[in-house]
């Protein structure tokens, strides 16, 4: 009803809707077909896939404030908002819309995080085995009981969205395809990165690792230790914690109940770590995020979410069966 009602109030002013290329159209079928969903969680994340990718499409959702695009290959930018509330509400309008066919689609999500500097770098790219959410439990301060263990972390009956395990024959693939992506780096970052132990001689690669989902943004040691604390707990002592963010367990949540987790890739890179420098309080770090004068790892970690993931979703789209 909608895609007619759209194209005859087209034909009524003279224009004509065509829909073209190799995605998934059968006879008598107008939908997009998707080949390749990149999600992208806010403005600064979207911008090189719109200015680097020709788009042919531009489908507004309901309820989504930014219109998916896509081009005649398949491949569509979408983004969610910042936010677990956002990013399962943005993923579930997506995934509804009559525009669109997702019926042999992959889902990649290309976004910015933090990390712990004893694991990643600035401009660092990890494929997530699991995402694993860092807010649902029950969460004491350490100074409120001391004898409380796991870093102040109490387990709690399960939601069912604390943990998803990603298909790992689907994250060796694309990691395997985009190791060798050559990434952006800088003299500023270099410069940061040499603050902390370990760090001096550091350059961005391309790594397996997991990924905590909170919608608080956290920074201290502290607070580190006990999201790599949930993570292994959440998962057996199966995961570890390399990146921080505000959004995968919700888009894993919407895909796994529209049955298409196992079509899901997770990339997030480094644009902070997830604590000061040595020296430097959490209020001095995060005033000088917020007012920009300390953070050289943001615009690599935006450029190369893009070149892996848009690395990925080539890979994707012309090995369908991951061959």
């Amino acid at each position: 009803m909608y895609t007619r009602l759209v194209g005859a109030m087209l034909s009524a002013l003279g224009l004509v809707f065509v829909v073209t290329g190799c995605g998934s159209h059968s006879p008598g079928d107008d939908r997009i077909g998707v080949r390749a969903m990149v999600i992208t969680m806010f403005d600064p994340e979207v911008e090189p896939w719109v200015k680097q990718r020709q788009w042919t499409q531009e489908i507004s959702v309901p309820g989504v404030r930014t219109p998916v695009r896509c081009n005649d290959a398949g491949l569509c930018v979408m983004v969610t908002d910042m936010g677990k509330v956002n990013a399962s509400l943005s993923t579930t309008a997506v995934l509804a819309s009559p525009r669109l066919n997702f019926d042999k689609a992959y889902f990649i999500t290309a976004g910015i995080a933090g990390t712990p500097p004893e694991v990643g770098t600035l401009g660092f790219a990890a494929w997530a085995r699991w995402v694993v959410d860092f807010d649902l439990g029950h969460h004491v301060l350490p100074q409120d009981d001391p004898s409380v263990p796991n870093n102040g972390y109490l387990s709690m009956p399960k939601a069912g969205t604390e943990a998803y395990e990603l298909d790992q024959h689907l994250v060796d693939a694309v990691y395997r395809n985009t190791k060798g992506v050559a990434l952006a780096d800088s003299p500023a970052a270099a410069a940061a990165r040499a603050a902390f132990p370990g760090q001096a001689d550091r350059k961005p690669d391309v790594q397996q690792c997991d990924t905590a989902t909170g919608d608080n943004f956290w920074s201290g040691a502290a607070s580190s230790a006990q999201a790599a604390a949930i993570v292994g707990m959440q998962t057996g002592g199966r995961a570890r914690y390399c990146t921080s963010q505000m959004e995968d367990n919700a888009t894993a949540g919407a895909l796994a109940r529209a049955g298409k987790l196992n079509r899901y890739v997770c990339l997030r890179t480094a644009s902070n770590f997830d604590r000061p420098r040595p020296g430097q309080s959490v209020t001095d770090l995060l005033t000088a995020i917020d007012t920009g004068a300390e953070n050289p790892g943001f615009g690599l970690a935006v450029e190369n979410a893009y070149r892996v993931a848009s690395a990925a979703a080539d890979y994707l789209m012309a090995h369908p069966n991951l061959d």
